[in-house]
């Protein structure tokens, strides 16, 4: 795109903490471009009458200033970003960098921008020794309602005393988190998150607009909520795939829609909260190793979860009159999560999970499939879905069981997998039920 609509400078204003209140306030502003002269605040309410003043509060209120930036950066997506005050380690600098310029890759390639002239101005401050610290028995687990986080908080309770996460706008609940979260019988923390209200009306306004890296800003105010609950560890649910790029650019480079939820965001973060101090929480996330065929295998067996857990996209729609409360069976959630699960669940039972509107009953999804497994022309879809070998054996998988044969979705597109070169074997089916890689998973939850 012409770069007349890019503004010219992004920069980080300032951030405070008011303990009355309970809350972090984060203010920017942005030359140029459509949102030229416009200052924006964002809000992040925790709850008064904790230990606010606490260092390891202080330096994860700093980590929100830092990441929330990105939602009002890309209204205008300048090539510079002015820290003004606030200080940053090299390895702060890269790590926000990187942050900004993986994280948006979605939105840079949708909006033809190439962000890679990305420079980022702040004062030098003096990196601490890493801090080493002893993980404790209490540990808070951000949960979306969906068979990731489910998976997680079940393993986990088994070796810590574990509480739910749970990020929502000022009065806003979705039914789809709350339901499989009173199933847990578990405690929930809870964050506000107030976006600045101009964000709501960027087509009016001409701002630049598109997919950012959320889970990263999720995952700094997961660790602020720590740190206030005296809790020692962020539990994420972040699996293998989630480190794969969505699709490659004209110039081969990669695109994730799931860069914070990858393997290489969650090392960087890591680092970022070493330097911190040693009362900043652990973070790591508990299915760094483990395929999405993996967890929808230990997913299947929490039965008491089936006809709670409902991760299809109109569930969170932000307009609550759009927001659905069963699963519409035509999005790539629908489709993704149906293919994962057919493997290890009863076709009758999956029937009542989507309540008659399963995808895969349903042959007007077929293309939404075969963008999943890989066999046609279009990409992979810009969601946080499977990656494609695991979406094939999935395919495969559910092919073979005696309640699917006259499933005819099905069947053809197993018949297209396997005529695919490429296609699984049977023993990389196997290695994709084990674990893959490497984790930072402590031998006290391992």
């Amino acid at each position: 795109m012409s770069t007349e609509r890019r503004g010219d400078v992004f920069r980080y204003e300032s951030y405070e903490i008011d303990p009355i209140a309970g809350r972090v306030i984060c203010r920017y502003s942005m030359t140029g471009g459509p949102s030229d002269g416009r200052s924006f605040t964002e809000r992040v309410t925790l709850g008064s009458g904790k230990n606010w003043d606490s260092p390891a509060v202080r330096a994860t209120a700093r980590l929100i200033f830092l990441l929330a930036g990105v939602s009002y950066y890309k209204t205008a997506a300048p090539p510079v970003i002015d820290l003004g005050q606030t200080a940053l380690t090299d390895t702060e600098r890269s790590f926000l960098r990187e942050f900004y310029r993986q994280g948006l890759g979605e939105f840079g390639y949708r909006n033809g921008i190439d962000l890679d002239d990305l420079r980022i101005d702040a004062p030098v401050r003096e990196a601490t020794e890493p801090a080493r610290r002893e993980l404790g028995t209490r540990v808070l687990v951000p949960f979306g309602g969906g068979i990731d986080s489910i998976v997680t908080i079940e393993r986990v309770r088994r070796h810590a005393d574990a509480a739910l996460f749970v990020v929502s706008r000022p009065g806003d609940r979705f039914e789809a988190i709350e339901r499989p979260a009173a199933v847990t019988g578990l405690p929930v923390i809870r964050a506000e998150r107030e976006i600045d209200p101009q964000l709501l009306r960027s087509a009016e306004y001409g701002f630049l607009n598109g997919h950012v890296p959320v889970t990263g800003i999720i995952s700094a105010i997961a660790v602020l909520a720590a740190a206030l609950d005296d809790r020692q560890a962020v539990v994420m649910s972040n699996e293998w795939s989630s480190s794969v790029p969505t699709l490659q650019d004209e110039r081969g480079r990669p695109v994730n829609h799931q860069y914070s939820k990858s393997e290489e965001f969650e090392e960087a973060f890591r680092e970022i909260l070493d330097q911190a101090g040693p009362a900043v929480p652990e973070y790591f996330s508990m299915l760094r190793s483990r395929s999405e065929l993996w967890v929808a295998e230990q997913f299947a067996k929490l039965e008491n979860y089936h006809s709670t857990f409902r991760s299809c996209n109109r569930a969170f729609h932000i307009d609550t009159a759009r927001r659905l409360d069963y699963w519409c069976g035509r999005c790539d959630k629908c489709c993704f999560i149906d293919l994962i699960l057919a493997p290890f669940m009863a076709a009758s039972d999956l029937e009542q999970v989507f309540g008659g509107r399963e995808p895969l009953q349903d042959v007007e999804q077929a293309e939404r499939f075969r963008a999943l497994l890989g066999t046609s022309a279009d990409t992979k879809p810009f969601e946080c879905v499977g990656e494609v070998t695991e979406c094939r054996a999935a395919a495969l998988l559910a092919a073979s069981r005696p309640d699917r044969v006259e499933c005819k979705l099905l069947q053809e597109l197993a018949a297209e997998v396997a005529a695919t070169p490429g296609a699984p074997a049977p023993a990389e089916v196997g290695e994709l039920l084990r674990p893959i890689g490497h984790d930072w998973i402590p031998a006290s939850l391992a």
